[in-house]
């Protein structure tokens, strides 16, 4: 993890760093290792995860698209959360645009996005390993949303290949 984050630091004076990978991948339990890791003279890094604004169970796309146009901004970076259970927006964070920041979820590595970041992670897993984790994870809660959002993700990976878009894949299926 140590050398992720030297190639992080040595990405920017102020990193910007995309986490990407299929729901299940590990992108959250990366980011929070690697958080620690990316202290600059500007102060600690600063975490956002897709999670917490993504409008809805359809919002992965808008999603990814909030990055560029909220997180990644030059005046007033942020982001609107997202009220799961009433459904509609909520409270809006504000981010320091001095400190590194790490951005983590499905559809975080973008083309758009990744004009506005100094490094690309991409997390690479089988499906069927993802969907055990998610749902180990997330229990009744993901279960009835799965597919839906697997569907999302395959249509994004198709239109934003992410590899290509990575400076580090980290193949997990060994």
């Amino acid at each position: 993890m140590r050398e992720v984050a030297r190639a992080c630091l040595g990405s920017a004076p102020r990193p910007v760093v995309l986490i990407d990978g299929g729901s299940g991948a590990g992108k959250t339990t990366f980011a929070r290792r690697l958080l620690s890791l990316l202290a600059t003279p500007a102060g600690e890094a600063q975490l956002v995860s897709l999670d917490d604004f993504y409008p809805g169970w359809d919002g992965l796309r808008e999603g990814s698209e909030m990055v560029h146009a909220d997180v990644l901004r030059d005046r007033d970076p942020g982001w609107r959360g997202w009220d799961w259970q009433a459904n509609r927006s909520a409270e809006w964070h504000p981010l320091d645009p001095q400190r590194p920041l790490l951005i983590e979820g499905c559809g975080a590595l973008s083309a758009a996005n990744r004009r506005g970041a100094s490094f690309g992670i991409w997390l690479e897993l089988e499906a069927e390993e993802r969907k055990r984790r998610a749902l180990g994870r997330d229990g009744i809660l993901y279960a009835p949303h799965w597919d839906r959002w697997a569907a999302q993700e395959s249509v994004f990976r198709l239109e934003e290949p992410p590899a290509p878009l990575a400076d580090l894949v980290i193949d997990l299926n060994s």
